[in-house]
């Protein structure tokens, strides 16, 4: 039997404590201020296509992130009036759309599960089943290859009212924005019937949707800072005019 070595008692006192505490000091692992793993891998993450920047809007509205008609009026008459800009160097590939939102799921197909009922989606997320019904012309379709996911503020529109100057991170934002009121889906008829029209060239065809588009389109550009014509933001007050009180 080998010779015991006599440990101190305040030597032993402190590895006690040591090892009561966990071990928990700055050069352990999750040590210092570092959280539990448990608590870090519970908290939701933006890429995940059911995250709640869009999940399902609430009340009568069929878009996420709108505001009250009150709220719509003070944005409207806080937004810049200026004339109608330049086209120059625009180009759709300089709004990185659709963005991958994880889960194989890109941005349009988050916007088809999210306005549809009764989606179901295939092992790629495509959209094989559900029926949505497009807020432009009221129209209900079975069938997601005939629905087109509008931008409100369309990408040439941002071009010419102040997205011309912004940097490539911001145009990607813009262009795949599920928080704002900024996407949705509708019938590939209304959409491309719209084009890249501003509000006094072109409304939907159902005037019940016309507080909801004139609210959407008015929150998204006060969102991010662009500018609007004076025709635009007289057809917008039509528009908010037509918004029960």
């Amino acid at each position: 039997m080998g010779r015991q070595i006599g440990v101190p008692g305040a030597v032993l006192a402190t590895v006690l404590l040591a090892a009561a505490a966990g071990c928990s000091g700055p050069d352990a692992p999750g040590g210092g201020d570092a959280k539990p793993s448990a608590t870090r891998t519970a908290q939701p993450t933006d890429s995940k296509p059911d995250s709640k920047p869009d999940s399902k809007p609430a009340g009568g509205d069929v878009l996420p992130g709108m505001v009250t008609v009150a709220v719509a009026r003070t944005q409207l008459a806080a937004l810049k009036v200026a004339p109608v800009g330049t086209m120059a160097g625009y180009s759709r590939d300089k709004f990185t759309h659709w963005a991958q939102q994880g889960s194989k799921c890109d941005t349009r197909e988050v916007i088809l599960e999210r306005d549809g009922s009764g989606v179901t989606r295939d092992a790629e997320c495509r959209a094989v089943s559900g029926t949505w019904k497009s807020l432009y012309d009221g129209v209900v379709v079975t069938d997601a290859s005939k629905m087109d996911i509008d931008h409100m503020v369309p990408l040439a529109e941002g071009w010419r009212s102040g997205a011309a100057g912004w940097d490539a991170a911001k145009r990607k934002a813009f262009a795949n924005d599920l928080t704002n009121p900024q996407l949705l889906a509708v019938t590939a008829a209304s959409n491309r019937s719209k084009g890249d029209q501003s509000p006094d060239l072109w409304q939907p065809p159902d005037k019940s949707s016309w507080c909801q588009y004139g609210r959407a389109w008015t929150t998204v550009k006060s969102t991010y800072g662009l500018t609007v014509t004076e025709p635009e933001k007289k057809m917008l007050t039509t528009m908010l005019d037509t918004c029960a009180s």
